[in-house]
């Protein structure tokens, strides 16, 4: 992501968005794969909308509790709550295309499995809730990959264009999805709809056979996994646009999970109704989503990013409570109407702002940091409210959720994101730095040591402008960093920090965008004398090795 400090000036989305020129929203159409991977990945979502109306609903003939009613959108969550890291990892250090075909390999056979067993009436809740569990693993794996993979399918000036026409693809399923779902329940039986869902994978799967992507040569070896993982989690943890909506995106969706968790029990109880009722009532919030995706852009070109944030917490909060009190089944799907646009007006603002604020060496993960804050805060979010719903009723439940949608803009006052996105995020031209030693990848730690001239009176600027760059080198991974002052001549400061080896080191570097390079400009910028800032680069030695020689010292000129 793009921090405030490693980006050019930026002011917020609504400014950005004001100057790009009007394009066509659907203008990504013009790129033939991503038009294919569009239509197919729309009609797998297709099933996987009937496949949730199929097992929502069949947890309520198998059982009348409301927990474990719940518990279904619970099991279906959890798992991109637990692998999105290592999906993440897996995206960026791996070939997509083989991430993406394995776990829609995966969902298949999960898929089919499970209408074979619902055939012979073998489903019980615990197989069920395991079933849903495994498929929603394979979303867990898929979902980063694939949206890290649109950047692969457009140019970045079509970004934004393309996330937003994946969130209509997405909705646009669930307008039909749910409704074409609760019919062939009612002609065909619930099985069917679990047959429909795998026979759905087939389109996706063979127009990925046919996907060449072509990857750019790697400069540097992948990291390994658990280091990958902790390089996505510190580069979110200091970027404040991640932070942010990381921390916005879990409370929005643990509020918002009460339509996903609790509608099937409205439908049966409050209105009387059977699957078409429940497949009208989710058809209904799949309209006003498709509504609200194409609304993104028109908004953020015309309000700023907490108005249009105000106004997706007041209207779903009114909707949440319409829900809860509502026995009106023309009520209610008008209730359900506005929350699914304002719901997916959200939702996709996040997710475009998170995109385009990723750098592309870090997508993947900082797009699974993402899925795991939505689908981990809808989790716990389904079964708190099943809980409530249980222990006291459903209109409880809606309402406690209401209220709790109504009091999200406060997040604003320590998570504001009007001011966060810029750009900068190009990779910086860098280089491997000559020594005169030969040194092994796994050499280290390396310590880096570079010495600035700074008059007196620019002290202060100096060391503003070297917090921005403590938190660049913290994120990119550098280790114990310090700013340290000759005591002997104060002029002399000196920055210091390590990399735990070479190789890290050299990932490190290669992690700086365009953006990066302004911080350091502005502190180039204060250093006086003829010659620029000494750089040292030292490898650590261990006694034993002393013994044999004197310590290495690599001396060079750019950091």
């Amino acid at each position: 992501m793009a921090d405030t400090a490693s980006a050019p000036p930026a002011d917020s989305i609504a400014a950005e968005a004001i100057d790009t020129p009007r394009v066509s929203p659907f203008a990504p159409f013009r790129h033939r794969m991503f038009l294919a991977i569009w239509i197919s990945n729309m009609l797998s979502n297709f099933g996987g909308q009937m496949q949730t109306v199929g097992a929502a609903w069949l947890m309520t003939s198998l059982t009348s509790r409301a927990d474990l009613v719940a518990l279904v959108q619970t099991a279906a969550s959890l798992p991109i709550l637990f692998f999105s890291l290592l999906a993440g990892a897996a995206a960026d250090a791996l070939p997509r295309r083989s991430v993406l075909l394995s776990a829609q390999i995966g969902m298949l056979l999960c898929a089919a499995i499970l209408s074979v067993l619902t055939y012979g009436h073998l489903v019980t809740p615990a197989l069920l809730i395991l079933f849903t569990f495994l498929l929603g693993t394979g979303r867990a794996f898929n979902g980063p990959a694939w949206q890290a993979s649109v950047g692969e399918l457009v140019p970045r000036d079509d970004l934004a264009g393309a996330v937003a026409l994946n969130s209509v693809g997405f909705n646009s399923a669930r307008t039909v999805g749910p409704a074409a779902g609760g019919v062939l329940i009612a002609v065909a039986g619930i099985a069917a709809n679990f047959l429909f869902n795998a026979i759905s994978y087939l389109g996706l799967i063979g127009v990925l056979l046919r996907w060449r992507p072509q990857y750019e040569e790697r400069a540097l070896p992948p990291e390994g996994l658990a280091r990958a993982i902790a390089s996505g989690v510190r580069y979110a943890r200091l970027a404040p646009v991640i932070r942010a909506v990381l921390v916005r995106i879990v409370c929005f969706n643990a509020a918002g999970a009460v339509f996903f968790a609790l509608v099937p029990i409205i439908a049966r109880t409050k209105l009387g109704g059977g699957p078409i009722t429940y497949g009208l009532l989710l058809g209904s919030f799949g309209i006003g989503a498709v509504c609200g995706a194409l609304a993104n852009a028109p908004l953020r070109a015309k309000l700023e990013y907490e108005r249009i944030m105000l106004l997706v917490a007041l209207m779903t909060s009114a909707s949440a409570l319409v829900m809860g009190w509502s026995w009106s089944m023309p009520l209610s799907m008008a209730a359900m109407w506005f929350a699914g646009a304002f719901w997916t007006l959200g939702q996709s603002t996040y997710n475009i702002t998170m995109q385009m604020a990723s750098p592309r060496w870090v997508v993947g993960r900082a797009i699974s940091l993402f899925q795991m804050s939505a689908f981990g805060g809808m989790a716990v979010g389904s079964y708190a409210w099943g809980v409530v719903a249980r222990q006291s009723s459903v209109t409880i439940a809606f309402s406690g959720a209401a209220a709790m949608l109504a009091a999200l803009p406060l997040l604003a006052l320590a998570f504001r994101l009007s001011h966060q996105v810029g750009g900068g995020l190009e990779p910086a031209e860098w280089g491997v730095p000559e020594t005169v030693l030969e040194l092994d990848p796994k050499s280290g730690p390396i310590t880096l040591m570079l010495e600035y001239r700074i008059r007196p009176q620019d002290a202060v600027a100096f060391q503003q402008a070297m917090a921005e760059k403590r938190r660049i080198r913290r994120r990119d991974g550098a280790r114990r960093w310090t700013l340290l002052q000759d005591l002997a001549d104060p002029e002399i400061w000196v920055e210091r920090f390590q990399s735990p080896s070479w190789h890290a080191y050299i990932h490190q570097r290669s992690r700086r965008t365009t953006g990066d390079l302004a911080i350091e400009q502005r502190v180039r910028a204060l250093h006086i004398g003829d010659t620029p800032p000494i750089v040292r680069r030292l490898v650590e030695r261990h006694p034993e090795a002393i013994n044999r020689g004197a310590p290495d010292v690599i001396v060079g000129v750019e950091a």
